[in-house]
């Protein structure tokens, strides 16, 4: 039974693709307040997400993902002179002269709230956290963000899912299924009008994971997930422009592992982009700006790992609704 348990706490603490506890996102590039909460009220305006991930169809028992993200800044000042101002009536932000007329951030802060619930065979997480960030200008078009988050982290094992050789192991107390303890992330964002870099660090409290309060039980830990990405926009004609960007993950004692992504946007209303996982997968991916209020995506992930012979590639799907959005803009600003 020893070692069926721990394939089983194999597929949680270290998933085939990435070695990492934490969700896998597909469109992390378009909401990075789901990795880094320096992000927290980055936007003019109450920047809602809600999104579902099902990866390697085909698979039972693979991973599900579901999650949610609020986050918006607090006081007037963030709405007039700063980086994410515009005139009354919007303005299109792929055209150049939002780069031109550029104004770096006043002093604000933001806030936030997000929940992750994920599945994968017989182990259950959730998360809940609030963050908090504040946002300063540093020149005149380069603004800096630090941000934490605190919150819980409760995982579940379903010993109805595990066949047993023995129903005595001390590596499961039936009793003893579900572990609950605190979490903590930090992170920090360096952005203007046409770029972004940024570091963060999931799982700082390095809590223990048992399901057994036995001695000799086997236990792992949570351990911390340090994300560094960086991005840039450019333009190819006045109102097209591409985003290539990158993000490199380490999770100890894994090889470090990256991201490789691009995006092309026309004018606000339409992207399409793709992204390169190495030894993982290739993703295609679109988004809508539908009006001022709503923003809707669609990733889909083709499996270059070995799972691709049982495995029919993994779907990502976002809802984004921007709240309070006096300006009327039809896109993020800063989540590009």
């Amino acid at each position: 039974m020893r070692k069926f348990f721990l394939i089983a706490m194999g597929v949680f603490l270290f998933e085939v693709s990435d070695a990492q506890q934490r969700p896998q996102y597909t469109q992390y590039i378009f909401n990075n307040y789901l990795l880094n909460p320096a992000l927290s009220g980055i936007e003019n305006y109450t920047d809602v997400r809600v999104g579902s991930r099902v990866q390697w169809t085909g698979i039972n028992d693979g991973p599900v993902t579901s999650f949610f993200s609020v986050n918006a800044p607090l006081g007037k000042q963030y709405l007039y002179g700063n980086a994410n101002s515009f005139a009354e009536k919007g303005e299109n932000p792929m055209e150049r002269s939002y780069l031109q007329n550029y104004m770096a951030a006043e002093p604000h802060h933001g806030i936030g709230i997000s929940g992750t619930f994920d599945k994968t065979g017989p182990i259950k997480t959730m998360d809940i956290k609030a963050s908090y960030a504040y946002h300063l200008g540093l020149s005149s078009k380069m603004n800096l963000s630090l941000g934490v988050a605190a919150g819980i982290s409760k995982i579940s094992l379903d010993v109805s899912k595990l066949t047993l050789e023995n129903s005595l192991d001390p590596a499961i107390n039936a009793d003893y299924n579900t572990r609950t303890q605190p979490d903590l992330d930090a992170g920090i964002w360096l952005y203007g009008p046409d770029y972004f870099a940024g570091v963060s660090v999931q799982q700082l409290l390095n809590k223990p994971i048992s399901f057994s309060d036995a001695q000799a039980a086997v236990e792992g830990k949570q351990v911390p997930h340090l994300f560094v990405t960086a991005g840039y926009k450019f333009f190819i004609s006045e109102q097209v422009s591409v985003m290539p960007s990158v993000m490199f993950k380490k999770v100890q004692p894994a090889p470090l592992s990256a991201d490789i992504n691009f995006k092309v946007a026309f004018k606000d209303k339409l992207w399409i982009g793709g992204s390169y996982r190495p030894q993982d997968a290739v993703s295609a991916m679109a988004g809508f700006n539908i009006s001022s209020l709503f923003v809707l995506s669609y990733a889909y992930d083709f499996t270059t790992s070995e799972l691709r012979s049982v495995s029919n590639g993994t779907h990502e799907i976002v809802l984004g609704i921007l709240l309070n959005n006096r300006y009327k803009v039809t896109c993020p600003q800063r989540n590009w």
